[in-house]
């Protein structure tokens, strides 16, 4: 059975930089993996590569949604990744602050709805009809992540712990098999923390998703994944579960160190 997600060989260069070497990670169905490593390892190159935003410059990248074809994802544009099922947030939060929560949501509908320029220009009953379920699908997006509170606010104006939230609401509103958060605790004090655990647990359980994430808080890496992989200067050194990886002397060595310390 294919991995829903599944890189092979992946390189990418920034000229004579190679800041991404053959690199090899897969996320199985209902699984929370982590992808570590120290600053400037490549971990968020990988998400760009992935994603659409960057053009790697070797590799595959491949989605398989279930009950789906397999569906190669190298070369696309960031919108048609999305539309084959794969969403994400980013290490510095991208919300479009001069919209409500309730827009920055319908926001990430706006790919899978069939409406075109003529639909908004002539406005006939279906695409009324689609904007209305559109605005039902992102309330309750938004009261499964604890934001029903905020529907009309400016986005701005959120507490930063919610705003990250929101960022989380509007990758789930594309309808992705899987989730990629870069750094979603970044900056959140331990309460915030502990609130986004539960969360990421929860959407896994109860949503159907796989979630791949990167992140520095090694508390939060190590309670929460199933599986952990392992980069340093753009090489993958090592790949396992928890405890594996926390063991490992290579990793030790490139990123772990003193446990007490974050990267």
């Amino acid at each position: 059975m294919e991995p829903i997600l599944n890189v092979k060989n992946l390189t990418m260069n920034f000229g004579g930089l190679k800041a991404l070497d053959d690199v090899n990670i897969a996320v199985e169905k209902g699984e929370i993996a982590a992808l570590i490593g120290p600053n400037g390892a490549g971990k968020t190159t990988f998400f760009n590569c992935i994603t659409g935003i960057y053009e790697p410059s070797q590799g595959y990248v491949a989605i398989t949604p279930p009950g789906e074809p397999t569906h190669k994802l190298k070369g696309l544009k960031p919108n048609q990744v999305t539309e084959k099922g794969l969403a994400r947030t980013f290490q510095n939060i991208r919300l479009f602050h001069g919209m409500t929560v309730l827009e920055n949501v319908m926001i990430g509908r706006h790919c899978r709805m069939k409406s075109g320029i003529l639909g908004a220009m002539l406005r006939p009953a279906s695409q009324k009809n689609e904007e209305k379920k559109a605005i039902a699908d992102s309330y309750e997006i938004l009261e499964k992540i604890g934001l029903e509170q905020y529907v009309n606010e400016m986005a701005i104006n959120l507490p930063y712990g919610a705003q990250r939230r929101l960022e989380i609401a509007r990758a789930l509103a594309t309808d992705p098999v899987i989730l990629l958060l870069d750094e979603p605790a970044a900056g959140m004090n331990p309460q915030e923390t502990k609130e986004l655990d539960d969360l990421i647990i929860w959407l896994r359980d109860n949503e159907d998703l796989s979630i791949l994430l990167i992140e520095h808080d090694m508390k939060l890496v190590m309670s929460l994944s199933d599986r952990i992989h392992v980069v340093d200067y753009g090489k993958k050194i090592a790949e396992g579960t928890p405890e594996e990886v926390k063991s490992n002397p290579e990793v030790i060595k490139a990123y772990l160190g003193d446990e007490s310390e974050d990267a």
